[in-house]
């Protein structure tokens, strides 16, 4: 099987999903394709309230009806527990479900039906009658804090160079609630067998799923497994365990039946978070050669009533751009909404939205062009940590951008460039940044008799491609083709993995999949040395080799040795087995010596039809700095898809909640509009191919979200060059731009 050498180069390349014939024959099964004998199915039952108490719920009628197995209110589920600060586990609703009487958003969850049938469930639950006593609740979108502002970074003194400075930029930006919309809904299948649960999980992070659901469930570790193998995306909405899936457990366990529960688009609005509204000041100084001398951002979000997570808006400030005088400041109002979650690119999206809107007004008030601007203000180091980059090439990303692009053909005058048919372009630009860590993450590499090879570890794939960049990095270390690569993940009966989110994962996969990968092979290497009959027998296990899958002396080329799998055979055996383990980023030795981050930058043409109101964006060019890709076409697919979700945010989303009840008012897809095919442009995608080995060896550092940072921020940049319109709060409207000096 392993006769035929494997010389491809597995990293770098542009490979196709090893998984994609599962997804297109229908074979991979996600979280609510599940089906067990005797399923039973959950519906849980929303307040209507935002602010208030629950005085009477009324089940009798419910509990009556046909099919119906159970209606569970907090006087019959049983106890629920909260999660422990040093268990290792997170929720973003540390309030477990039906714990009080108080109602703090509209749509929590008040009582939970479970029936024979979904449709049954759905006439049940519809029939349970709640009265409240209810007061007025705050979903105002406006910000002040509730404590004073708290300095996040802070170095020389910003506000008196900005008090001195001739040249000044005071702005304030906003960004909406946006809600997640993966087209997998959030979904628990729960089993319970008297002693052990078994769960079925939309989730990023099953490691952590574990803990949480074992923590609040009052069980053993042991006694949970949680099973993701497959996830229809979940950008941050489904890294950590919502109430649904609790309630799912609970009723498995106290029916002893199985339990199904998804959530419907409607509760997607108001039950597993949001990306929180921001409000951000942003004042900069600078000298006419457009070097900064001061850097100001204050910003402020919106949290829950009973939760706190924080929307680190000022997490790339500090870092970005070199200036002498910079302070950062953060604070948070609470509101009678649910708790907010993280979106993609969380805190670093709405922050580098506001940051990079500033520094194109600068650009403009200044009469230089934004990608010099943005060259004369890059730093040596990162002046926040005093510490060297570990490899930053944005400057690369710029000028072979801009290149690319043709930004040297831009005419800045606003409303200057017109197309063919008369519409009138504009072109943008914004920089974008994101952090790049390693999580703990083990990993079993098993090298099989029959010549192939199975990686396991208890991570996750939620869409990004980690099936096949995780087969890729076993195939490179082993020799082995792809086809004959086996990849397990979601299941935490696995070696722990890290979780599918902060675009970590890859990145943290890479030492423990290549020590694995390492181990494995130096087991199959023992086989020869004594394996009966082998031509190595008597040799040193430093003498040999393991490459392109067979077992050589080194120093000769892979073609004079023998494929690995004969001397299994020859020992009867059917596998050896390798372990790998690395630690978290901020375990390592040089930890704090290396500011370590991903860069790029966006380049965005938008056309303006002022006769018919009607803004497109054309085409996107973006450049990425995010170390060594390994792989070319999961790595495009992943900033082109971010790209698409940044046309989004800057053009249509925006959670709208009625002031009188706090329920989302465009709580549906008819009505929360997002990106389609229709509104995607060509996007041209590169990568600066810039290894940065601090981080792990082959030098790959995380892209998910990165591709959505700045974005936003380049579209308004372009619709301003378009029509003289300014848009400083999302999304852009049309309204607005029909004030547009632009016209003719």
């Amino acid at each position: 099987m392993s006769d035929t050498l494997q010389t491809e180069p597995f990293i770098g390349g542009a490979f196709p999903r090893v998984e994609g014939p599962y997804k297109l024959t229908g074979l991979a099964r996600y979280t609510s394709d599940h089906d067990f004998e005797g399923m039973l199915y959950a519906v849980p039952v929303c307040a209507t309230i935002a602010n208030g108490r629950l005085r009477a719920l009324h089940t009798e009628a419910a509990a009556a009806m046909p099919g119906v197995h159970m209606v569970y209110t907090r006087d019959n589920i049983g106890r629920f527990y909260r999660v422990a600060a040093d268990a290792g586990a997170k929720v973003d609703e540390t309030r477990p479900p039906f714990e009080d009487d108080v109602i703090r958003y509209y749509g929590q969850y008040v009582a939970l039906v479970v029936a024979d049938t979904y449709e049954q469930a759905v006439a049940a639950a519809a029939a349970v009658r709640a009265e409240y006593d209810a007061s007025a609740p705050d979903v105002s979108m406006r910000l002040a804090p509730d404590d004073p502002p708290k300095v996040e970074d802070e170095r020389g003194d910003a506000a008196a160079e900005f008090a001195r400075a001739q040249i000044r930029l005071d702005r304030t930006y906003t960004t909406p609630i946006e809600t997640h919309n993966p087209i997998e809904l959030h979904a628990s299948v729960a089993l319970y067998d008297g002693q052990s649960f078994t769960l079925y999980e939309t989730t990023q992070a099953i490691q952590n799923h574990k803990r949480a659901m074992a923590q609040m469930l009052g069980v053993p570790e042991d006694r949970v497994r949680v099973v993701t193998e497959h996830l229809g995306s979940g950008f941050g909405g489904k890294l950590w365990p919502w109430p649904h899936a609790l309630l799912a457990a609970a009723a498995a366990r106290n029916l002893r039946r199985p339990v199904k529960l998804v959530v419907d688009r409607r509760m997607m609005f108001h039950n597993v978070g949001h990306r929180a509204n921001t409000q951000q000041r942003v004042r900069l100084s600078a000298r006419p050669d457009g070097r900064l001398t001061s850097l100001q951002h204050d910003y402020l979000y919106h949290v829950a009533q009973a939760e706190f997570m924080k929307e680190n808006c000022g997490e790339a400030t500090p870092y970005l751009y070199s200036t002498p005088n910079l302070r950062v400041t953060s604070g948070s109002a609470r509101r009678h909404l649910a708790p907010n979650t993280s979106m993609r690119g969380p805190g670093a999206v709405p922050g580098l939205f506001a940051l990079e809107s500033a520094m194109d007004e600068l650009a403009i008030q200044l009469g230089i062009d934004p990608v010099e601007l943005r060259l004369r203000n890059e730093p040596g180091i990162d002046e926040s940590e005093n510490v060297p980059f570990s490899s930053r090439h944005m400057r690369e990303c710029l000028q072979q951008g801009a290149e690319v692009f043709g930004w040297g053909r831009r005419d800045p005058r606003v409303g200057s460039m017109r197309r063919a048919d008369g519409a009138v372009l504009g072109w943008g630009m914004a920089s974008c940044s994101w952090m790049a860590k390693r999580q703990p993450a083990e990993v079993s590499v098993q090298l099989n008799a029959d010549g192939t090879a199975r990686v396991a570890t208890g991570s996750q794939d939620i869409g990004t491609g980690t099936y096949t960049v995780v087969a890729q990095m076993a195939a490179q270390a082993c020799g082995l083709p792809l086809d004959r690569i086996q990849v397990v993940l979601g299941d935490t009966t696995l070696p722990p993995g890290p979780l599918s989110g902060g675009s970590m994962a890859t990145g943290s996969l890479v030492p423990a999949v290549l020590a694995a990968a390492r181990e494995a092979t130096r087991h199959a290497i023992d086989c020869a040395l004594r394996a009966p009959g082998s031509r190595f027998a008597g040799a040193k296990a430093e003498e040999l080799a393991f490459s392109a899958g067979r077992i050589h002396r080194r120093g000769e080329p892979p073609s004079s040795g023998e494929p690995f799998e004969r001397f299994l055979q020859a020992e009867r055996i059917s596998h050896v087995t390798g372990h790998g383990r690395s630690d978290s980023s901020d375990a390592d030795p040089d930890a704090g010596k290396y500011s370590i981050h991903s860069y790029g930058a966006h380049f965005v043409e938008v056309a303006w039809e002022p006769a018919i109101a009607r803004l497109r964006v054309e085409r996107v060019v973006t450049f990425i700095d995010a170390g060594k890709v390994i792989n070319l076409r999961t790595g495009r697919n992943q900033i082109e898809g971010a790209v698409v979700m940044g046309i989004g945010m800057a053009m249509f989303e925006q959670t709208h909640y009625d002031a009188r009840n706090g329920a989302p008012v465009n709580g549906n897809l008819a009505d929360y509009l997002v990106a389609t095919h229709a509104d995607a442009p060509p996007i041209d995608v590169h990568f600066i191919d810039a290894p940065d080995t601090k981080l792990n060896e082959l030098g790959a550092r995380g892209i998910g979200e990165i591709g959505l940072a700045g974005f936003a921020a380049a579209v308004t940049a372009a619709v301003h060059h378009a029509t003289g319109v300014r848009v400083r709060d999302l999304p852009v409207r049309i309204e607005d731009l029909l004030m547009a000096p632009v016209h003719a």
